[in-house]
């Protein structure tokens, strides 16, 4: 194979998936970026750059190279793209947003995840985009502030980092940007999200774009297409389209005229699908009308009727009303629905339908009305509202509006007027007119004929346009309304005549009577004319609104010669000789053949849009002033009224002028005051909004067009005039006005001056210079001023308008002058006057060109700083102060280092402290404390090391260096923990963090120098120094991997890792404090361990050995290192709680801490110890913290009762109980309400019944207010009551109860509390009887394999089953946190193969209660709702049987080989407990034999009937069928194989010969079955009692059944009779009583002995002894070994423990007054033969069984389980047999006195 080469190619994309195959391949997906390091033979070798640890091969192929730039990063090399910024920020964003993307997804955000996706796709397509290369310059532009805008509002939105950004849209670099311009890019980037986000998420849905491009352009478009026309007209058509708005009933855009074919297209086919229109110069204010419409009037144009036929000739050309259509496009232009060039709109048509019908008037119904029948006739058309001037749309939407587009004009100026727009147009409206018949019939057709004519009558051809896309025409007719006296059109079309014609046009209007025959039309003639000038006789032009014009009658040739009426009045109310109906005047010449007319009447509306004509006759004075100089003066004072639009329109004219006058008046200065104010007016216009862009024209006319030399003479001798007139006090009202217009001012004095210089080779600089000089004495003299009012005014006006004159002025004045005026400018002011302009002027002077200047800034500066020291330090105007301050800092980190270093040690000294303490001051909350965070951030970015040096020197005396300090570390300290800058301003947190870090090493250099020595250590001030760095070093903006990749990489190049620096100084500051470290000891063991455990691995090695000094300078002192043990232990669990440390921490700490202990002999072995001991701690709380969080509570109890067990056997009681309380409070909101109660009770346990105070804090409520331990004691016992209460286990509550009775009773005698407490025991006595209790299931489950965590692997626990629990639902459960674990089959236990696999193997079975001997509880007649409470609680040993055939198999008889192997667990503690599981800690096999499965089946059987019995008897309600089933299944021969089964398995001779060991247990069995049938006989009796008429036969059939089997029975197994007792209380029926003993069942032939008699004893001698007896078996002693864990339950050492909450104490009083049954049968001196007291509470009897006996006339039932101990001692070998074969036995006791027979059944 060929050799690795390094490769120049260092970068490429995988452009398919790579899966590992072998060892050595490097494993990619699609997407994944590589660094290529060789090549050979169609393979490379390199890494991923997702893991750059993993380097592999990868087949060549499959890679996409990519250009590359190599950077070195000290002796690393990395490879980047070399694609622009722009393409790889979205290709990292893109690769950031999947993630989430799939996250989102999975979290079933649906609508957030459409979104993100719909944002990723337009990225990758803008990507597209960017890559190609193809975008001209300004489309590139747009579209990287589409991409940066899309991106950084995904990043918001999906809570991201935000991203700041230059105006080109660069990232900013943090490393060429100051610090306060970083912050403030943040605020604006911030800002411009928040109100996107707004706008995205407001219920008022907006336009794309609308809120961020309407906002900021003046102009709005709407964009217009129609798609087609459909309406059955037969004649061509004119479409007239416009905007109009119902409220004000007028269209209010210029027409969009389309001319349609007969033929149903466009007259110009070229205009097919093509039929565009802009209406242009809508401002905000049309967009927020109340209604907007567009209309569109269609016009026909043809015959006078269309209902005429072709017959006969018609008249033709006639323009026709046809109809209107209407569409409110308010939601559009509003932005309230999407506006889409794509989505059509139906507009359908209004027909006319009668001849009066005037389209105006039906358009203003249509607005109101309600949807037609328009039968699919209409319009069908696409709209978007688009933003910016023309130039602007037609670059942003090439594909809509190009050169072709028609473009139509608002009727009027937009809102701003752009200085390009040149316009000369004269709407003109044709309103009503009225017209009297005459000498026709019928009023006339009229149709009016418009014409624009000269002085000679001549028409000016093509300056009349009907609409926009129509070519202009000479003559315009209007529609003709058929046979109205009245008609009214409402028709506006546009005039255009060149600008120097308009003087000598006017319009003439003429009027003809229209026939709908051709003959009769063509003779028809001109019956009226009117006419209109353009221009008024003084020069201005028509003005706007409503002209009634005068008709004229006469010779339809004299009508149209304009000799004979331009002479005439036009206008009916014109100031000329007014004409009346009626009137007559003379005229003279060829005007006498015209008259007006009396009867008809016709008027117009015009509106003027020109920026060359002006309707205003001051101006046109003004601008003409030469032509009448007396009225100079007053043209100059009435320009000031003249409309702000008309002097813009003129501006350059208006101007010229003006200088004109100054110019040519040199000599006098008659009218420099009034030029001075006409010029102030002017320059205060431009600066009105709506004429904000004639700025520039402004600009321009001073650079190119001014040339008044002298100008500067005269504008500067008015200003200072004006200025020393305000400065004596004197009145001067213009003064503030021109302080507003004195930036152009001085404009205008500073060309004026260098023209003139240029013009006189630079004469009278000196005398200018001097100018100057008096007007800023002028001006500091005014600002000295006290006097309120218009002085007041004038110096904030002077404040405000002042530093827009320092560019102009700095070029005449040196710095060090202009600097030391500015000075005294503001330094003139009294200090507390105008604060907040002052400020504001400041910071003007900061941000000029003047303030650059190193003299002038440092004048400027002696100014500034006091004011701003003075004012921050009270609290006033700060948001001047920090906009002043901000802006001094970007001047000097702008300027050469060199030049402000003294500029900064200045600030450093009056402002550093002043910054720092108002931070300090202000609230979390005030939005101006991150502001003053960023300015001290930017002022310590500025200095360098002399700067600290020379500020720590300056401070007078070491305790003010001191709380210097101590106030700086604690700031930082809590800007670093609760950061004033939100969470996603992450460049902002890191600069900050940057200089911080510098900060904290510079001022760690001023500790060990001046505060170190003995006798000037600061103790607190080192332990301030110590907490704030462990505080940097630990905050989350530096935790880095908890971030993505790329935020890392991002991170680590620009700052490197911070972790590092600050771990280092801490280190060496550390060992740097020699002895006094022990003073640090165990103060700084928690911060040291809060750094230690940051997962960072060098730091982690640099900084444990700390731990070890630490230990040793304790030990050397005292001997121990007892206090950092404690310090160590209590800190660490709430740190891993936290989420800190690690299984790697874990085995650093002890591999580094065992080293160092090894290498000093004296800390050896306990440096072992305590290792050891912290390792099995972190061991626990990893476990605790790795399942802390799951869903399912279950591993997070056990890992809380491992903590709590360790915190007890190492004596940390208050650890201990905060863990017990966790655990209380996990089983509380799983209602585990018994594991609860257990918890609490190890908490009591550890109290006294005293007055002692608590000696560990309490979580929870009962630690706020109970002090003693009896109170607390006394709470907790009450709450455990009521868990043990809702957790129905009564019996545990009754013995809680008697022990808070005992405290009231006999030692604080609360007889009230003592009631309640019985009442509470009482109704839990009845509860235990009454309340149905299912006992619960237990379930075994096993936990094999190497996949599970530490305290589950390969183990077995019980679990204690909820009520009613099925296996399968607890099978789920548990399998739940396991998805991947398997569950095991087979029940028997696993082999190695699978413990020692890696997998995870559950294996779940139930097992049994394995039953203590009770000795209490036998031989007494107990209610099964008690026993049952015995039989499933306080188990810790169960049993789970499992059968397996030995030997030969018989198929007859399945019971002679049916073993059963039977496994016993044993669990830690019992069950109940505090969990509801526990570990098995030893288990138990042993082998049944099918001998001892047959006696252990006949027990469990009669044990079984014996229940039925006493639950009839107790509840005779109770259903009969059970006891049915249960009975017949006995005695039915059709079931009874289970006798004749074991007595051919067992009581055979074969067997017995084999088996002489089983003689006993053979006996025992028969036993058994001999005992059976006195149980079936009660069974059978109450049965019969009970049993309804239509079961009879059933009962009667099992009685012949049980006669049968009784005979069989008693014949060969004997006769057992019993005997009954009745209780001793009346009422309570007679029950049986048999409790078998297991463990004598289990090991046939043991023998159990009586417990010893008690002694008598008098209750009130004995209750002492009982209380402690009964309080040390549920809590223990108190007197434990300290080492014993507490959460263990103590072992039961008597059986006293055994029924803790069983049998009450009056019970176990009335027991020892006389001798226990079993006492009495122990002790009884044989009697009658036969016979004895049982310890049940019946006597029997045993007979011969050697022959059938008859049937006895009464059934004596006999003692059942004395025989069974006779039966185990026989099968012991201690009993021999008699003479004729039968067991002898012994003789029971008399039966009581009292005692009844059985009544024979």
């Amino acid at each position: 194979m060929a050799p690795w080469l390094p490769t120049k190619d260092k970068f490429g994309v995988a452009v398919w998936n790579f899966p590992r195959t072998k060892e050595h391949h490097l494993p990619l997906q699609v997407g994944e970026m590589v660094h290529i390091l060789q090549a050979s033979e169609g393979w490379y070798c390199g890494y991923s750059l997702r893991n750059r640890a993993a380097r592999g091969i990868f087949p060549a192929s499959l890679i996409r190279l990519k250009g590359t730039a190599v950077e070195q990063r000290g002796l690393e090399e990395s490879a980047v793209p070399s694609d622009m910024p722009m393409v790889q920020e979205i290709t990292t964003t893109l690769r950031e947003w999947a993630t989430i993307w799939k996250q989102l997804y999975v979290a079933g955000q649906t609508e957030r995840y459409g979104q993100v996706k719909r944002m990723m796709q337009e990225l990758m397509e803008q990507r597209s985009q960017l890559l190609s290369g193809t975008l001209p310059k300004d489309q590139l532009l747009r579209l990287r502030k589409e991409v940066t805008g899309k991106m950084d509002y995904g990043n918001k939105i999906l809570a991201l980092d935000l991203v700041v950004r230059d105006e080109d849209e660069n990232i900013l670099d943090p490393n060429r940007t100051s610090v306060i311009s970083l912050f403030q890019a943040h605020r604006r980037a911030a800002q411009t999200l928040s109100q996107r986000i707004q706008e995205e998420t407001s219920s008022q849905q907006r336009a794309p774009g609308h809120g961020t491009h309407g906002a900021a352009s003046p102009s709005h478009n709407l964009y217009l297409c129609v798609r087609n026309f459909v309406c059955h007209i037969g004649e061509e058509a004119q479409l007239f389209m416009a905007l109009y708005d119902p409220g004000e009933q007028r269209i209010i855009s210029e027409n969009y005229v389309i001319r349609w074919a007969s033929t149903g297209v466009p007259q110009d086919i070229e205009l097919l699908n093509n039929l565009r229109v802009v209406f242009t110069d809508l401002g905000s204010a049309d967009l927020k009308r109340e209604r907007l419409f567009l209309v569109c009037q269609i016009i026909r144009v043809g015959r006078m009727d269309l209902r005429d036929s072709h017959s006969r000739k018609l008249s033709t050309g006639l323009r026709r009303p046809f109809g209107i259509s209407v569409m409110d496009i308010t939601d559009i232009t509003k932005g309230t629905c999407d506006s889409d060039e794509d989505k059509q709109h139906f507009i359908p048509v209004h027909l006319v339908a009668a001849d009066g019908d005037f389209l105006h008037n039906m358009i203003r119904k249509a607005v109101e009305g309600k949807d037609i029948n328009h039968k699919g006739q209409g319009l069908w058309v696409s709209l978007k509202v688009l933003w910016g001037d023309l130039s602007q749309v037609r670059k942003d939407h090439p594909h809509l509006v190009d050169r072709s587009t028609a473009v139509a004009r608002k009727l009027g100026y937009p809102e701003v007027i752009m200085p390009g727009d040149v316009r000369n147009d004269i709407y003109l409206t044709l309103v009503q007119g009225e017209f009297d018949k005459g000498s026709k019939k019928t009023q006339k057709n009229v149709e009016v004929t418009v014409c624009v004519c000269d002085e000679a009558g001549n028409v000016v051809q093509n300056v009349i346009h009907a609409g926009a896309g129509d070519s202009p025409s000479s003559h315009y007719r209007s529609v003709v309304y058929y046979q109205q006296r009245h008609q009214r059109w409402m028709e506006t079309l546009k005039i255009a005549v060149p600008i120097e014609d308009v003087h000598r046009t006017h319009l003439r209007f003429t009027f003809r009577h229209r026939s709908s025959s051709d003959s009769k039309d063509r003779s028809e003639r001109i019956f009226s004319m009117a006419f209109v000038r353009l221009m008024r006789p003084d020069g201005t032009t028509l003005r706007d609104g409503e002209h009634d014009l005068v008709l004229y009658k006469g010779d339809s040739r004299k009508l149209e010669d304009a000799s004979a009426y331009l002479s005439l009045p036009w206008e009916r109310n014109a100031p000329e000789p007014k004409l009346s109906s009626g009137s007559s005047f003379r005229v003279s010449g060829a005007a006498a053949a015209l008259a007006p007319s009396s009867r008809d009447s016709f008027q117009i509306s015009t509106l003027v849009c020109s920026t060359k004509l002006t309707q205003n006759v001051n101006l046109l004075g003004l601008l003409k002033w030469r032509s009448k100089p007396s009225l100079l003066s007053g043209n100059l004072q009435k320009l000031m009224n003249v409309d702000g639009g008309e002097v813009i329109k003129f501006l350059q004219d208006t101007l010229d002028a003006l200088f004109s006058i100054m110019m040519e008046h040199s000599d006098t200065d008659v009218y420099d005051a009034l030029v001075f104010d006409a010029l102030v007016f002017i320059v205060r216009l431009v600066a009105d909004r709506k004429f904000q862009h004639f700025n520039t024209v402004l600009e321009a006319y001073i650079r190119q067009h001014f040339s008044a030399t002298l100008a500067y003479k005269k504008l500067l001798s008015v200003l200072t005039q004006y200025v020393e007139q305000a400065g004596r006090g004197e009145p001067c009202e213009s003064l503030p006005r021109t302080f507003k217009a004195l930036e152009y001012i001085f404009k205008f004095i500073v060309r004026s001056r260098r023209l003139f210089a240029q013009l006189y080779e630079g004469k009278e600089v000196a005398e200018f210079q001097r100018s100057l000089q008096r007007f800023f004495l002028a001006l500091n003299q005014l600002m000295q001023s006290p006097l309120e009012g218009p002085t007041l005014l004038s110096q904030g006006a002077a404040l405000k308008y002042l530093p827009t004159i320092l560019e102009d002025v700095f070029g005449i004045f040196d710095s060090s002058t202009l600097g030391a005026v500015l000075r005294d400018f503001v330094g003139n002011l009294q200090p507390q006057r105008l604060l907040k302009q002052k400020l504001q002027s400041l910071t003007d002077i900061a941000s000029s060109k003047a303030f650059q200047c190193h003299e002038c800034r440092e004048l400027v500066l002696q100014a500034a700083l006091p004011i701003l020291q003075e004012l921050i330090q009270a609290g006033e105007e700060e948001d001047a102060c920090i906009e002043l301050l901000s802006s001094i800092l970007e001047v000097l980190y702008q300027a050469q280092k060199a030049q402000v270093k003294k500029h900064i040690q200045v600030i450093l000294e009056r402002l550093l402290h002043t910054v720092n303490r108002r931070v300090i001051v202000l609230d979390r909350e005030n939005p101006l404390r991150s502001h003053y965070v960023a300015c001290m951030a930017t002022i310590l970015s500025q200095m360098d090391k002399d700067h600290y040096s020379t500020y720590i020197q300056a401070f007078p005396s070491r305790p003010e260096l001191m709380d210097f300090l101590m106030e700086t570390f604690i700031l930082f300290k809590d800007l670093i923990g609760k950061t004033v800058y939100p969470g996603d301003w992450v460049v902002m947190n890191m600069v900050q963090n940057r200089e911080f870090l510098r900060a904290i090493n510079h001022f760690a250099t001023t500790l060990t120098e001046m505060f170190l020595s003995n006798s000037d250590f600061e103790l607190q001030l080192w332990n301030n120094y110590f907490h704030l760095a462990v505080a940097f070093l630990t905050q989350d903006s530096l935790q880095l991997e908890n971030f993505s990749p790329a935020k890392r990489n991002s991170i680590l190049a620009k700052y490197g890792d911070m972790r590092a620096t600050i771990g280092a100084s801490i280190r060496d500051m550390w060992y740097s404090l020699g002895q006094r470290k022990i003073e640090f000891i165990p103060g700084m063991v928690g911060p040291i361990l809060e750094m230690t455990l940051v997962p960072e691995l060098e730091l982690r090695k640099s900084t444990i050995p700390i731990f070890f000094d630490m230990m040793l300078c304790e030990h050397r002192l005292s001997g121990t290192f007892s206090r950092f043990e404690d310090e160590i232990l209590r800190r660490l669990d709430s740190e891993v709680e936290g989420g800190r440390g690690d299984e790697q921490y874990m085995q650093l700490f002890k591999s580094i801490l065992l080293s160092c202990c090894q290498s000093h002999p004296e800390l050896a072995k306990p440096g072992e110890d305590f290792v050891r001991l912290v390792s099995e701690l972190l061991e626990r709380l990893l476990d605790y913290r790795a399942v802390m969080n799951d869903e399912n509570k279950t591993y997070s109890m056990s890992c809380t009762v491992n903590l709590l067990n360790f915190y007890k056997e190492i004596d940390r009681q208050a650890m201990y109980i905060r863990y017990l309380y966790k655990l209380k409070d996990l089983h509380i909101s799983y209602e585990n309400y018994t594991e609860g109660a257990y918890t609490l009770l190890l908490h009591a346990r550890l109290l006294t019944w005293s007055e002692e105070s608590n000696a560990a804090p309490v979580p929870g409520p009962h630690g706020l207010h109970l002090h003693t331990q009896r109170q607390l004691k006394e709470a907790l016992y009450n709450q455990i009551i009521e868990y043990f209460d809702q957790g129905k286990m009564w019996e545990e509550a009754i013995h809680i109860c008697k022990e808070l009775a005992e405290q009231y009773e006999s030692h604080v005698f609360d007889y009230e509390m003592l009631s309640d407490i019985l009442q509470r025991e009482a109704k839990f006595y009845e509860k235990i009887l009454k309340v149905l209790r299912p006992s619960p299931d237990y379930f075994a489950v096993g936990y094999y394999g190497q996949g599970f965590p530490t305290f589950l692997r390969n183990k077995i626990f019980i679990y204690r089953g909820k009520e009613y629990e099925r296996r399968e639902d607890f099978e789920m459960q548990l399998l739940s946190p396991f998805p991947n674990a398997e569950k095991l089959k087979s029940t028997s236990p696993p082999g190695q193969d699978i413990t020692d696999s890696p997998g995870q193997y559950i294996q779940c079975f139930t097992v049994q209660p394995a039953e203590e001997a009770k000795v209490r509880l036998k031989g007494r007649s107990i209610p099964e709702q008690i026993t049952n409470f015995y039989k499933a609680n306080h188990i810790q040993r169960f049993s789970y049987s499992r059968p397996f055939k030995r030997g030969p198999s018989d198929p007859d008889n399945e019971f002679a080989n049916m073993w059963i192997e039977r496994t016993t667990f044993r669990t830690a503690y019992p069950l109940p407990g505090i969990l509801r599981w526990f570990v098995v800690i030893s288990t138990e096999t042993i082998i049944i034999s099918p001998l001892e499965n047959a006696i252990e089946t006949m027990m469990k059987t009669n044990e079984k009937i014996m229940s039925e019995i006493n639950r009839h008897q107790n509840d005779p309600s109770l259903p009969i069928n059970p006891l049915s089933m249960l009975l017949n299944g006995i005695v039915d021969p059709a079931v009874m194989g289970g006798f004749s089964k074991y007595e051919k398995a067992f009581f055979q001779e074969l067997y017995m010969q084999e088996h002489p060991e089983d003689a006993g247990k053979i006996e025992k069995l028969k036993d058994l079955i001999a005992w059976q049938i006195p149980l079936l006989a009660e069974g059978i009796r109450i049965h019969g009692q009970k049993v309804p008429e239509d079961l009879r036969p059933f009962h009667e059939r099992m009685e012949q059944c049980f006669e049968q089997l009784r005979a069989k029975v008693e014949a060969e197994y004997g006769v057992r009779e019993m005997m009954f007792f009745e209780d001793r209380r009346s009422g309570r029926p007679r029950s049986i009583a048999w409790v078998p003993d297991w463990d004598r069942l289990s090991h046939a032939g043991a023998s159990t002995e009586a417990p010893p008699t008690p002694k008598a004893a008098r209750r009130p001698s004995e209750s002492e002894e009982r209380r402690e007896s009964r309080a040390s078996a549920i809590f223990g002693s108190r007197r434990q070994d300290a080492r014993q864990s507490i959460s263990e339950l103590p072992e039961p050492k008597d059986e006293k423990w055994r029924l803790s909450c069983t049998v009450s104490e009056s019970s176990q009083s009335i027991d020892r007054k006389q001798p226990l049954p079993s006492q009495a049968a122990a002790g009884a001196q044989p009697s009658t033969a036969g016979s004895s007291l049982s310890p049940t509470g019946f006597g029997g009897r045993v007979k011969s069984a050697s022959k059938l006996p008859p049937l006895p006339r009464k059934f004596s039932p006999s003692v059942y389980e004395t025989f069974l101990e006779q039966s185990d001692a026989a099968a012991a070998g201690k009993v021999s047999p008699t003479v004729d074969g039968n067991r002898s036995l012994k003789s029971p006791p008399l039966p009581p006195p009292k005692s009844k027979r059985l009544s024979q059944l």
